[in-house]
């Protein structure tokens, strides 16, 4: 995996706290693609200069060819010639406890592997956006989790399973307090979110995300996400939901709060059917199928 895995460093760019900020990447396409985290490479789309610095020591400067900062996805490009691939994976197929290995550059060191389990899949994580991005929105992530040691310059690396395919793109921690270090609970988008993303991107595209078409909250109980607004005409006005009725489970996915229905419905793609279990007022619960909308 090491020569594909890349060194991204980031100098000037509005928001880059000390004027420079690093992260990594994986190189994806022979042309010099570059799959990373959007929150990687904004400061270079905001008047910075973007550098990639391969395993072997090789430096150029790497030009953004897309970015979506609503699923933290972004692509870069160089022109170095002679580039290894990684080999993407299939993030379906990931279990809990299962080996998994982390690259990447923590805290400057280009080329550090760590490794350890998978914690748990389908894991609902609300990321604040940064101050000053362009198109910034909170990102939500459906991840996966895990142990390995992830750490600040790690995002945009690959999270590999046993048989060295990439699985997810490391992209946030848990910490005990500010400017902490790893606590062993790191997540990862899986790579099949990641991919459906890129190749938006990699056509010049815009990149489309799944709308179910609720403002939802939290249910007090943990029973599920409680609809407090239904947008008219859109996915759930179509399929009948209502005010107040609680989403406990989409598909095969337990729903216990309003940001895990977010993360359901944002890992899947614009146009999917899935089936929602809903409870009432009264505690009857139905199941209803939604073709999700697309923005």
């Amino acid at each position: 995996m090491l020569p594909a895995v890349v060194q991204i460093r980031v100098d000037g760019g509005a928001g880059n706290v000390g004027d420079r900020g690093e992260g990594s990447g994986m190189i994806v396409g022979n042309d010099g693609l570059i799959l990373t985290n959007n929150h990687v490479v904004a400061p270079a789309a905001q008047g910075g200069t973007l550098r990639v610095v391969l395993q072997d020591g090789r430096t150029a400067i790497g030009t953004i060819v897309g970015q979506d900062p609503q699923s933290d996805i972004a692509l870069v490009r160089t022109d170095l010639p002679g580039l290894s691939t990684v080999e993407l994976g299939d993030s379906d197929r990931v279990r809990v406890g299962q080996q998994v290995t982390a690259f990447g550059s923590p805290l400057g060191l280009g080329g550090s592997v760590t490794t350890g389990i998978v914690s748990a899949v389908d894991r609902a994580v609300g990321i604040p956006a940064e101050s000053g991005a362009p198109g910034a929105g909170d990102t939500v992530l459906n991840a996966i989790q895990t142990d390995a040691a992830i750490n600040p310059g790690n995002s945009g690396g690959p999270l590999v399973d046993s048989d060295g395919k990439v699985v997810g793109i490391n992209s946030a921690i848990a910490t005990a307090g500010p400017g902490g270090g790893s606590i062993g609970v790191g997540f990862s988008i899986p790579i099949n979110q990641a991919r459906r993303i890129a190749d938006q991107l990699r056509g010049g595209g815009k990149a489309t995300h799944a709308v179910l078409g609720v403002t939802v909250g939290n249910d007090p109980q943990l029973r599920g996400a409680v609809i407090q607004e239904v947008t008219p005409d859109g996915a759930a006005a179509k399929a009948g939901l209502r005010l107040q009725e609680i989403v406990a489970r989409l598909g095969d996915q337990r729903i216990t709060t309003g940001t895990d229905l977010q993360a359901a419905v944002r890992s899947q793609p614009p146009g999917s059917v899935v089936q929602l279990d809903v409870v009432d007022a009264g505690g009857a619960t139905r199941t209803v199928e939604v073709t999700l909308g697309e923005q």
